[in-house]
């Protein structure tokens, strides 16, 4: 695969599942477990990302979303997180690598986004990985795609 770079445009966190993620400008992701202080972390689903291209999908059907508000951990921009294979690295910042285990999932319960257009990017663009390797994220570090 070509090497294929994007970076990280924010990192939002929560402490309890089904709240809203806030951004944070630091996070500290751990082996086999996800980010340090998210509700997710130690789940099947350790670490959440969805492209900024997809939220900006949203914002042009009127809807007013940030990063964080689909509960993805990481926001990526410049990376087409669709084109990567379960199994695909992605090296973040320094050290911390991720594996590809999830693309999209099943939305059970319709989330207030849904209702308000008839439609959510997360269940459809969002990917899900474990961590391989951990390490210190921030916005602004560099992805790209390792394997």
């Amino acid at each position: 695969m070509a090497l294929i770079k994007g970076k990280v445009k924010a990192i939002s966190t929560s402490s309890k599942k089904g709240s809203k993620k806030k951004n944070v400008q630091i996070a500290v992701l751990k082996e086999d477990f996800g980010i340090v202080g998210d509700a997710h972390g130690g789940s099947e689903r350790q670490v959440s990302l969805l492209a900024v291209e997809s939220i900006e999908k949203m914002r042009n059907k009127g809807v007013d979303v940030n990063s964080g508000d689909f509960a993805e951990n990481i926001t990526t921009s410049g990376i087409d997180l669709m084109a990567l294979k379960l199994g695909s690295h992605l090296k973040i910042g320094k050290s911390a690598l991720l594996e590809i285990t999830q693309i999209g999932k099943v939305c059970h319960n319709r989330c207030k986004i849904y209702y308000q257009v008839g439609d959510c990017v997360m269940p459809k663009e969002g990917i899900f990985a474990k961590v391989l390797k951990g390490g210190v994220i921030k916005p602004k570090d560099r992805l790209e795609v390792a394997k």
